[in-house]
């Protein structure tokens, strides 16, 4: 179903309700739907939606934090672990005929920078725990109970790429975070290391990761997520230490069974009597 433009007006207008997913809800959009109460989030990620203009209107916002964190997290556990222990490279090699028996060196003892600890950040944590690593954090809020807790040190952004093995990155995308990672920051990071991105794609510089990679900077780089999306042809995609998978970090099948009941209870509730 194509609702892109005039479409989603069209198929939204007289509509109290609304579940949304990736789809742009502008003001413009806002600004043409009278009726609209309540939009509904199916998912964590709030940059497709004018919050402002919701405001400006009146219309609530249902949403659940960190409904599909552990997908998340799982899979950017997947990404070190295979990174580090050469399975993706080794892998596309076996597929075209060739035995190359070099196994990477242990996910376990490094230290692990995460860069923005919310919902996704802090599950990270609790996979990490059996690995015995070492982890960095680097976030606006304050954490010193958690890093207590946990095991972990807050530390500024500067800090954490100089000394982490890995960095991976979990901030919602907005303004302030646009290239949070670019060609300085990558400058600033061990050569060797690991960068992964399981967010947003315009988090990271891609032209200046290009050259990381390129130049031997990094060891390797992973992400989920990319500046334009569907990623079809990159220049990414032909460096055989990046490894991309098309956005799938938040869509395993308990995730999108948890985001789609969470969106369905946020729209009744919304609309519940008081």
């Amino acid at each position: 179903l194509d609702l892109t433009g005039e479409k989603r007006v069209e198929f939204l207008r007289d509509r109290k309700g609304a579940i949304v997913a990736l789809e742009p809800i502008t003001g413009s959009v806002i600004g043409n739907l009278p009726d609209l109460k309540v939009i509904s989030k199916y998912g964590v990620g709030l940059n497709n939606i004018d919050q402002e203009a919701l405001k400006a209107r009146g219309i609530r916002l249902g949403w659940t934090g960190g409904v599909n964190a552990r997908s998340v997290s799982e899979l950017t556990l997947a990404f070190a672990l295979g990174i580090f222990r050469n399975v993706f490279i080794t892998s596309r090699l076996l597929s075209s005929g060739q035995w190359k028996n070099e196994g990477g060196c242990q996910l376990s003892g490094k230290t692990i920078g995460i860069i923005g600890c919310g919902f996704i950040g802090k599950d990270l944590i609790r996979l990490l725990s059996p690995f015995g690593c070492k982890v960095l954090i680097h976030d606006l809020i304050e954490m010193h109970s958690f890093c207590r807790d946990h095991g972990c040190s807050q530390v500024s952004k500067k800090e954490l790429l100089k000394a982490s093995d890995l960095v991976t990155v979990h901030v919602p995308y907005e303004p302030a975070t646009h290239h949070l990672i670019g060609t300085v920051e990558l400058d600033q990071m061990k050569k060797g290391a690991v960068l992964i991105n399981t967010s947003r794609g315009d988090i990271v510089d891609e032209v200046a990761l290009i050259q990381a990679l390129s130049s031997g900077k990094l060891m390797g780089s992973a992400a989920d997520v990319f500046a334009t999306e569907p990623l079809l042809d990159s220049p990414l995609m032909q460096l055989a230490n990046f490894f991309g998978t098309p956005h799938i970090g938040g869509s395993s099948a308990e995730a999108i069974l948890a985001m789609g009941t969470a969106a369905i209870e946020n729209l009744a509730n919304c609309f519940a009597p008081t």
